[in-house]
């Protein structure tokens, strides 16, 4: 474990991490204003939510007031990604309202004419978009995946659901038109990057917090980013590890026990600011 120096910056996964549904998980609020003082990018894989709308969420959900440009979703990152590749890039969007909106702040939403055809989750795939993503694809546009999730975690009316994450949602564009989607969000390096160079850190200085092993613990552990899990997601308490995965540098059930034990590693370091307490 490579827990020598405490981390200068923090990559924070959130669904699973500091809430579920519309619960906040235990010791979240407590975990945020400890780590107030330190730089943090709030990284997720879920391109439904502009950055906006997403510190829309967290303020209502009593987690604080989180700044907009510390939110870098893989929506968000696609489209920095795409403007790189293509400066004015022509796209042609499938999922949520959310994911048209961030890449529209870079290209233009171009149905007939797409460099890019972007798959992300939410609504949004039925025949029709499938059939006319198809024919771009054939024409010569690219084919882009948010994220490789295959499966995300939600909640509706209090109940636990699992859906279709981004990996899904573009596999039949990929096995009609045969080509290999570009995949943005973890465990692919592109979002780290983004987080890192917005942090102004190196990898060996910051951690990265999440609840799967094998998006947010890979990715970031491939990228030389020292890796926090909390067991309060997908990945339970007591279930085994998944072979052949990098190992995190703690592995903790919550926010609360690895906000102790970085307390007791790191005296003082991690106490709430003055004005967050009392």
């Amino acid at each position: 474990m490579n827990a020598t120096n405490p981390p200068r910056g923090l990559l924070l996964d959130m669904d699973g991490v500091l809430y579920h549904g519309e619960r906040v998980l235990p010791h979240a609020r407590a975990f945020l204003e400890a780590t107030a003082r330190l730089p943090r990018v709030f990284v997720t894989n879920n391109p439904i939510r502009t950055p906006a709308e997403v510190a829309a969420r967290l303020r209502d959900l009593g987690l604080g007031e989180i700044p907009a440009g510390d939110i870098l979703t893989s929506g968000v990152a696609a489209a920095r990604w795409l403007a790189k590749e293509r400066p004015g890039f022509r796209f042609y969007a499938v999922g949520a309202d959310g994911l048209h909106r961030v890449l529209a702040e870079q290209g233009t939403e171009d149905p007939e004419a797409a460099d890019f055809v972007v798959v992300g989750e939410g609504p949004g795939l039925d025949y029709d978009t499938l059939t006319h993503g198809l024919h771009l694809l054939l024409k010569g546009a690219r084919l882009i995946s948010t994220n490789p999730d295959a499966t995300v975690d939600a909640v509706r009316d209090g109940e636990h659901l699992v859906l279709p994450g981004g990996g899904a949602l573009v596999a039949p564009f990929a096995v009609a038109s045969g080509q290999t989607p570009v995949p943005i969000g973890k465990p692919e390096p592109l979002l780290y990057e983004m987080a890192l160079e917005r942090l102004g850190l190196s990898a060996a200085d910051c951690v990265m917090v999440g609840d799967r092993p094998d998006t947010d613990i890979a990715g970031a552990a491939r990228l030389g980013i020292r890796t926090a899990l909390v067991r309060s997601g997908r990945f339970a308490p007591g279930e085994p590890w998944p072979e052949g995965l990098p190992r995190p540098d703690w592995d903790q059930p919550d926010l609360g026990a690895l906000l102790a034990d970085w307390r007791a590693r790191w005296p003082k370091r991690f106490d709430a600011p003055a004005e967050m307490q009392g």
